[in-house]
């Protein structure tokens, strides 16, 4: 098949699936005007995936039942799925949710800590960013959203990257906690409140931190820290992969950096003949419904790889 008439195709495919996948079509790969892109996003809350998990919302305001547990139907993890998905931010049901997490998760220190009644005397970093990237979107004016900012700024290690265990003695970023940082950190950049140059330059340094391993490799062995950062998931929990990474970078339009090629590569490598890439990945849990089915053609990871090549072949992109 022709080029143009492949990627006809794929596109074609894509504005075929759900609203969520619709808009992002629509802005990321079809350069839609502002207004045709706003019409197909407000329909993530009226139909589709995004109004099904809305539907599962109890009185109470949760998913679930729980903040942060059952994994990964509670309301935090609802809550990514929904920003992932584009849901409008001012969505009243969306809001309410994220005022729980703040309300039963801000904690002296400035972080989230939903583990109180277990004597639990320390926030989560990882679940900081988590809540940091919610609250940023959906509740924008609350003050609580500047306090968790300041805390991940100050969890920052030396190497750039970020850990949830330092308080046991860890010394060197963990892949996982750092891309949940930055994305809580590039959520609240957004919104040009007080600290967002800090935001800013801590990102890059955390970047520094992906680059120095290639976004997979270990910086003393060049071997590969863990196969399944190569295998593309979606939605990703908590869990880092190279096309998580990638997006995150050409979300926020980061320079080109020769040591992004081999990552690049393999995105590229894994396309289909038709054009598509599988789903190859699933984290086990319980879920309300799957989105897509491991092993088949995933319009998330299609989508996601389709915005990054785009954004890495741009003519004129920085470096």
């Amino acid at each position: 098949m022709e080029p143009d008439r492949l990627e006809d195709t794929v596109v074609g495919w894509l504005l075929e699936g759900d609203p969520a996948i619709r808009w992002q079509t629509l802005q990321d790969l079809l350069d839609r005007g502002a207004r045709t892109v706003a019409q197909e996003r407000r329909r993530v809350a009226e139909a589709g995936w995004g109004a099904r998990l809305l539907a599962r919302q109890d009185p109470a305001g949760l998913w679930g039942g729980g903040l942060y547990t059952p994994k990964w139907t509670s309301t935090t993890y609802t809550l990514l799925l929904l920003r992932s998905f584009g849901l409008p931010a001012g969505n009243a049901q969306a809001r309410a949710g994220c005022r729980l997490l703040l309300d039963h998760g801000v904690y002296r220190d400035g972080g989230i800590n939903f583990w109180t009644a277990y004597r639990c005397t320390r926030s989560e970093t990882c679940v900081t960013g988590m809540v940091l990237s919610l609250a940023a979107y959906f509740l924008p004016g609350d003050q609580r959203v500047e306090v968790l900012a300041d805390h991940l700024l100050r969890q920052q290690m030396k190497d750039g990257g970020a850990n949830c265990q330092t308080y046991r003695g860890a010394t060197h970023g963990s892949f996982h906690t750092t891309i949940m940082v930055l994305e809580g950190l590039r959520e609240y950049e957004k919104l040009g409140a007080k600290l967002a140059g800090e935001a800013r330059d801590a990102q890059r340094r955390a970047r520094e931190f992906l680059l120095v391993h290639r976004l997979f490799r270990s910086h003393r062995t060049g071997e590969v820290v863990k196969p399944a950062m190569t295998r593309f998931a979606f939605p990703p929990r908590w869990h880092y992969d190279i096309l998580r990474a990638l997006d995150y970078f050409q979300e926020c339009r980061a320079g080109h950096d020769e040591r992004l090629q081999e990552a690049i590569g393999m995105v590229a490598q894994r396309r289909r003949t038709d054009g598509r890439w599988l789903l190859q990945n699933r984290y086990p849990g319980r879920t309300y419904f799957e989105l897509e089915t491991p092993g088949q053609p995933s319009r998330w990871n299609t989508l996601r790889a389709l915005r990054v090549l785009r954004w890495w072949e741009a003519p004129g992109s920085p470096v």
